[in-house]
């Protein structure tokens, strides 16, 4: 057969926000299969030399042949994997995003500075099995080394022998001798022997719940088969994770696991590559850029039969697709809130589907989408309703916070239990959900607040070190000596935050190490690690700290948690505060009572009586879900319908809005000539108008449909991309948006 003729126009995605391909010639020797989609090349664009993608081979240009310009180089042997570059294309259509922009996301920085994608390999020295000993001579510092390599059988690598003082020259000399031998292997770790089997650890003994979940999933190990596994905190999802992989990768394929939070990777790293003999990568921002292409290549290969990662974990390419697990998938932190707006999770379930594999989805307080998915049979619905211990999940005890003295936000009576379960030996988990030392400064006098110049929010005390900052747009200034407006010295903290906190804890307990743990406190490499592995030692002990202590952390020792304030999410203005209050409660509840004792839970609230809070606490989350699914279903909000967010930010209050609603107006004409089934609502302030010394307006879209949105959306991207007078704006489209703020 004869070879296809060489295209004479390759379309090329720049890293770039312009929703638009950018055509050159071809130049040079093709690669070794041609030129294709997928295939990395260095452009000019511009004045700038840039890595774009090639997405498309094409015989002709709405541009004369003589205006393109010329490729300048071809980075790549081999293009990169199709499957995605799939995923690419349909999250840039899905989400309304440009194409160029979300290849260069979706890929490490070393592949966008145009690095090849190659594993970096290290050197591992063994003894050679022939190698006769009389040869070794009158060498001391070699007897040592190749004694210290017979004590090793699986070999040490050149980094690890030189940290002994050996040298490279002592190796070298062995290894002329023919006393030992060397080997090239990837940085991510040797193949395995197949002989020595799947595990480095027994699997646990499984109960009937787990068991029983565990049989459903296998049955669909060969399919797109979408499962929501609906357990309570500390009931052993983790186990059932670990032996649905050992399923798979049995069978040659890979497992693809996401994780909500940074924070939780070295734990479940290690009980990973505990439990398995084969190479476990990690991908997320705390890895060097090399580190991260190491685990991309490991994977895109399949010498990776394991991924563990965090959001932008879910564009890793896999050789070899087995199975999709997001755990925790109802956690905010899986949809990305600037730039390329999207979701982890509901990605993986458009990539289980593509690849025709099993995608589990595990949370403790599954979101509210997933519920109504698995209400309707979108989604196979697994509970696990019993915890690996012999107690029950502790049960929420409300505290009513009217009329009483606080203490760094404490009462007396949840002072005295603090103090009851340190007396017994056991731990103390204190949450609230404020950085800082007090949520703000004011004035005893006349009243004054401090507030932020450039936001419509007040500004946080912190003592350490001293100033307000504020955690909208992080500006800052020093603690004022006296009242702006009055005059007066008076100036007092309201309210109380982690540092506020622990301050009088340490006063109250001078005796018991108190450890804070939020974003300040764990800053530094490692911190957070560091203080767990010490309060996992189990002597008596209280951690302070806000939502990065509820997700996914085990806490054996915690027996008793108290919750400040219960009140934020109660009456605020975005539809999803109650939902996302009640998970975050539910989670930081499940810290409680995880081992040998029972746990308890207080949670302090200005409203004891309002009737969420207390279904929440006499019936637990799902109930409470139950009831707010059925709201959305009579106010018509998500997930019964579908919504994408227009978000508009501009410097001038009046032109913003003036703008904001010519697009509006003109965006409800295209609705309406188009005949699609939608609602346009706004444009209306943002829940802070204010922020950054900007204005923020938003336009909603509601639908029936997914496929009545999108329309609309194209057909609004290229219009404002296009309207010179949204040029001075700021404007962004958010498909599913989680939050309104």
């Amino acid at each position: 057969m004869a070879d296809s003729p060489a295209p004479r126009v390759l379309r090329i995605a720049i890293p770039s926000p312009l929703r638009r391909l950018f055509d050159y010639l071809p130049q040079g020797a093709p690669p070794q299969g041609g030129w294709s989609p997928g295939l990395r090349v260095r452009v000019e664009f511009g004045r700038r030399q840039v890595v774009g993608v090639i997405v498309d081979c094409r015989d002709d240009s709405d541009l004369p042949l003589a205006k393109l310009k010329p490729i300048q180089a071809c980075l790549d042997k081999a293009p990169l994997p199709g499957d995605w570059l799939w995923l690419c294309r349909f999250t840039s259509r899905y989400y309304q995003h440009a194409l160029g922009d979300t290849l260069a996301h979706a890929m490490p920085v070393l592949l966008r500075q145009g690095r090849p994608l190659e594993a970096r390999v290290r050197e591992r020295w063994q003894v050679a099995l022939n190698g006769d000993p009389a040869r070794l001579g009158r060498a001391p510092r070699q007897a040592e080394l190749l004694e210290m390599l017979r004590q090793h059988p699986q070999g040490l690598t050149t980094q690890v022998i030189q940290a002994q003082s050996f040298t490279r020259d002592q190796l070298k000399a062995l290894e002329a001798k023919g006393l030992v031998s060397c080997h090239e292997e990837t940085l991510t770790g040797p193949t395995p022997d197949d002989s020595q089997g799947l595990l480095a650890s027994p699997a646990l003994a499984l109960n009937d719940e787990q068991a029983k979940a565990l049989n459903q999933l296998h049955q669909g190990l060969d399919r797109f088969h979408p499962c929501l596994l609906h357990g309570v905190t500390g009931s052993g999802k983790t186990e059932v994770y670990l032996q649905l992989i050992e399923a798979v990768v049995a069978k040659k394929r890979q497992a693809l696991v996401l994780i909500p939070e940074i924070g939780l990777t070295p734990q479940t790293l290690g009980r990973f590559r505990q439990r398995f003999r084969v190479p476990v990568v990690a991908l997320h921002s705390g890895l060097t850029d090399h580190e991260r292409l190491d685990a991309w290549e490991a994977a895109a290969s399949g010498r990776a039969p394991i991924i563990i990662g965090t959001r932008s974990a879910i564009f890793t390419p896999l050789a070899r697709p087995g199975l999709i697990i997001v755990d925790e998938e109802h956690d905010g932190s899986f949809k990305q809130q600037d730039g390329l707006r999207y979701h982890a999770r509901d990605l993986a379930v458009v990539r289980a589907k593509r690849h025709g594999i099993p995608l589990l989805l595990g949370s403790a307080t599954p979101s509210l989408e997933s519920l109504h998915r698995a209400r309707t049979g979108d989604y196979a619905h697994l509970r696990l309703t019993r915890r690996a211990t012999r107690h029950a999940p502790a049960r929420l005890e409300l505290v009513d916070l009217k009329g009483r003295p606080r203490r760094g936000g404490l009462i007396p009576p949840v002072i005295d239990a603090i103090k009851a379960t340190l007396d017994a030996g056991h731990q103390v988990l204190v949450f609230i959900n404020r950085r800082g030392f007090a949520p703000t400064l004011a004035c005893h006098a006349c009243g004054w607040m401090a507030e932020c110049d450039h936001c419509d929010a007040r500004m946080t005390w912190h003592r350490q070190p001293p100033m307000l900052a504020c955690h909208h747009c992080d500006r800052r200034r020093v603690i004022p000596d006296a009242c702006p407006d009055c005059g007066s010295a008076d100036l007092r903290p309201l309210g109380s935050g982690t540092e506020r906190t622990e301050e009088s804890l340490a006063e109250t307990f001078a005796e018991t190490p108190v450890h804070r743990i939020d974003r300040d406190s764990t800053r530094a490499k490692d911190a957070l690690e560091k203080m767990l592995t010490e309060v996992r030692r189990g002597e008596p002990a209280i951690l302070v700290g806000t939502q990065m202590l509820a997700k996914g952390h085990h806490l054996p020792h915690v027996t008793l948690v108290v919750v400040v304030n219960a009140d934020a999410g109660l009456y605020a203005s975005d539809f999803r505060a109650l939902e996302h209050s009640a998970q975050l409660l539910e989670q930081v509840a499940g810290r409680a009572g995880r081992a040998a004792h029972p746990g308890r839970v207080l949670v302090q609230t200005m409203h004891p009586d309002d009737p969420s809070l207390r279904l929440l606490a006499e019936r637990g989350y799902d109930a409470l879900a139950e009831s707010l699914l059925e709201e959305r279903r009579i106010a018509a909000l998500p997930p019964l319908r579908f919504m994408a967010l227009i978000r508009l930010e501009g410097p001038r209050e009046d032109a913003l809005t003036a703008l904001a609603r010519e697009i509006a107006g003109e965006l409800r004409e295209q609705v309406r000539s188009l005949a699609l089934d939608l609602d346009c609502l706004g444009p209306v302030p943002a829940p802070m108008e204010r922020r950054q010394n900007r204005y923020h307006l938003q336009i909603a879209l509601m639908a029936e449909r997914r496929s009545q949105l999108h329309p609309a959306l194209e057909w609004l991207a290229h219009r404002l991309e296009a309207w010179p007078e949204a040029r001075r704006i700021r404007w962004s489209i958010d498909v599913d948006p989680q939050t309104l703020s």
